[in-house]
C-alpha cells in the first residue's frame, strides 16, 4: 500500500470515529444529567468515557508485553461500559427529551443502582487509568531487534579485533633465551656447571616480566665429568705458552666456574713442568 492510500484510509477512519463519536455523545450526556451533572459537566462526560478509549488504543498501539494487554483491557472495558450506557439510553424514552431532569437509569432499584454507579464511576477511573496509561507511554523503551543486535554487536567485535591487531604485532618481541644455571657440587672437581640457552616459544601477545624459572621447571641438562673436562682443557691450551695458562683464560674457555678454572690451571702447570723435567732429563 503506497503513501496517498494510507493517508486515504486514515481520513477515513477518523471521519468514522467522530460520526461514532457524535452518536454516542448525545446518549452519554443525556445520562449525565439523568445522574445529576450540570450542562458542563454533561457535555464533557463523552469526552471521559469515549475520549479514554481513544487513548487506550493509541497506548495499545505503542506498548508491548503486558503493558500492552493492561491498555486492551482498559480499552476493552470502557467500550463495554459505552455500550451500556448508550443500550440504557434507548430504553429510556424519557431521556430523549430537551429538557432532561435527575431521573431513574431502571424500574428494579439494584439495577439503578448499579447503573447509576457504573456512570459515576467513569470519569474516575478515567482519571486512575488515563493517568497510568500515559505513564506506561512515556517510560516504555522500544525493543531492540535482534538481528540489528547482532550485526550492531559483530561490527563491534571485528572493530576491536582490527583495532587489537596491530598492536599485537607491534608488541611481539623476538624470542629471547633464558638461561639457568646447573647445580654445584661442594667438591669443585665433581660436578662441571654447564650454561645451555633456551629459547623461549614465540607468543602472539606480549609476555609480562616474571622471574627466575623454578628448579622444577627446569630440564635436564648434560654435565661434563672432570675427565672430560680436563681432555677440553688439553686440547684447547696445547699451543698456549705456560704465561697464558691463567684461571680467567681458562674460565672463559672452557665456560666453566673460577673454580674449577683454578684446579685446571693448576693440573696444566703442573703437567707443563712435569713434560718438561723429563725432556731436560733425556737430553
Amino acid at each position: 500500500m503506497n503513501r496517498r492510500a494510507k493517508a486515504a484510509l486514515v481520513l477515513a477512519l477518523v471521519i468514522v470515529v467522530a460520526m461514532a463519536f457524535r452518536v454516542s455523545w448525545n446518549a452519554l450526556r443525556d445520562v449525565a444529567k439523568a445522574i445529576g451533572a450540570d450542562g458542563a459537566a454533561a457535555t464533557l462526560y463523552p469526552f471521559v468515557v469515549d475520549g479514554l478509549m481513544a487513548l487506550a488504543l493509541v497506548a495499545a498501539l505503542t506498548l508491548t508485553g503486558d503493558a500492552r494487554r493492561f491498555a486492551l483491557r482498559v480499552l476493552a472495558a470502557y467500550t463495554l461500559a459505552s455500550l451500556v450506557l448508550n443500550y440504557v439510553h434507548g430504553l429510556l424514552p424519557e431521556l430523549h427529551s430537551e429538557s432532561v431532569d435527575w431521573t431513574r437509569l431502571a424500574d428494579w432499584d439494584p439495577a439503578n443502582w448499579a447503573l447509576v454507579l457504573l456512570a459515576t464511576s467513569l470519569p474516575v477511573g478515567s482519571i486512575y487509568f488515563g493517568s497510568d496509561l500515559v505513564a506506561k507511554v512515556l517510560h516504555h523503551r522500544p525493543a531492540v531487534d535482534s538481528n540489528e543486535r547482532k550485526s550492531t554487536q559483530t561490527e563491534a567485535n571485528q572493530s576491536s579485533a582490527e583495532l587489537r591487531e596491530p598492536m599485537v604485532e607491534e608488541a611481539i618481541e623476538p624470542p629471547v633465551s633464558v638461561p639457568a644455571l646447573a647445580p654445584v657440587s661442594a667438591d669443585p672437581i665433581d660436578v662441571v656447571e654447564v650454561r645451555v640457552p633456551i629459547a623461549a616459544a614465540e607468543t602472539t601477545r606480549p609476555r609480562r616480566a616474571t622471574g627466575r624459572v623454578p628448579v622444577a621447571a627446569r630440564s635436564a641438562r648434560p654435565v661434563r665429568t672432570p675427565e672430560e673436562l680436563l681432555c677440553e682443557a688439553r686440547s684447547i691450551t696445547e699451543s698456549w705458552p705456560i704465561e697464558d695458562l691463567t684461571g680467567e683464560a681458562i674460565r672463559k674457555a672452557l665456560r666453566t666456574s673460577p673454580a674449577k678454572a683454578r684446579v685446571l690451571r693448576e693440573t696444566l702447570k703442573a703437567e707443563r713442568t712435569a713434560n718438561a723435567t723429563a725432556q731436560a732429563v733425556v737430553s
